[in-house]
């Protein structure tokens, strides 16, 4: 039973819940059966309609009451708390058919996806119950107009997508909230250069970075795999495009058989005259 799975990752702030709202009133708005999953066991507040909250297993408020751990230390206890009790998830997941797609909301501690192995643990559970992943990275597009802070993001996401080892999209994020003179700087970094991106920020910074820019520029260059895929919730078809990209890269359509429409979906040939 292949179920198809959008793990939606990054850091804190960069709109990550904000697009599983948005996709899930895509969704519901073309008959598109989706649940949305919550992996952040310090989340407060949805926009959306839950399927699966882990916070019914455990809660970052938990771990702070009763181990006294702090904000980060609580939150990878709880990430790995999920993986030593994971059949609670494949039981909440067991309702899920096939063909259902499933939008995981996941933390944004960053340290998750690029350090520690939890996430990537997490994944190949995933695939063991026939899980098709694709991970999201979404960086906030406004965080990106700068030319060093787009080499962190880059070789952030690079890392990310090293170590969960699966179909990997990176998306800028908060579009519609970019000036019209940062976007065109922006758009510049989509599918970038990094050669003379390296060369611009080596008249910003001092002369002992040079070589450093130039390693990243060459490293970047080399795996050429990090490129970003802009989000403009402003532009009607901005949801669907990049739920497009997903599809194809996971095969969807492919592989999910047409549903009949139920009878009260059928329309009497009468009443349609």
């Amino acid at each position: 039973m292949v179920r198809f799975g959008q793990l939606v990752i990054g850091p804190a702030g960069s709109g990550k819940s904000t697009y599983c709202s948005q996709l899930q009133k895509y969704c519901e708005d073309v008959n598109r059966t989706i649940h949305v999953v919550n992996l952040d066991p310090a989340a407060e507040n949805f926009d959306y309609k839950l399927s699966v909250d882990m916070r019914e297993l455990i809660s970052i408020d938990d771990v702070a009451e009763e181990m006294k751990y702090g904000p980060n230390g609580g939150l990878v206890f709880c990430m790995e708390y999920l993986l030593d009790n994971f059949e609670w998830l494949e039981e909440q997941l067991e309702d899920f058919v096939d063909g259902d797609y499933i939008c995981f909301d996941c933390p944004g501690q960053i340290e998750l996806y690029t350090h520690f192995s939890v996430m990537r643990k997490m994944v190949e559970m995933l695939q063991r119950l026939d899980f098709r992943l694709c991970a999201l990275y979404f960086v906030d597009s406004q965080f990106m107009a700068d030319t060093a802070k787009f080499f962190g993001g880059c070789t952030t996401a690079l890392s990310a997508m090293v170590q969960l080892q699966i179909t990997h999209i990176n998306v800028l994020s908060k579009m519609d909230l970019v000036r019209a003179v940062d976007r065109r700087r922006i758009d510049s970094f989509t599918h970038p250069d990094y050669d003379s991106l390296a060369a611009e920020l080596n008249t910003q910074v001092d002369k002992k970075f040079s070589g450093l820019n130039q390693a990243l520029a060459a490293l970047l260059e080399e795996y050429n795999m990090v490129s970003f895929v802009p989000l403009d919730y402003n532009e009607e078809d901005a949801v669907e495009n990049l739920l497009l990209q997903i599809d194809i890269a996971l095969n969807y359509d492919e592989t999910v058989d047409p549903k009949m429409p139920s009878d009260d979906e059928v329309m009497d040939p009468e009443e349609a005259l």
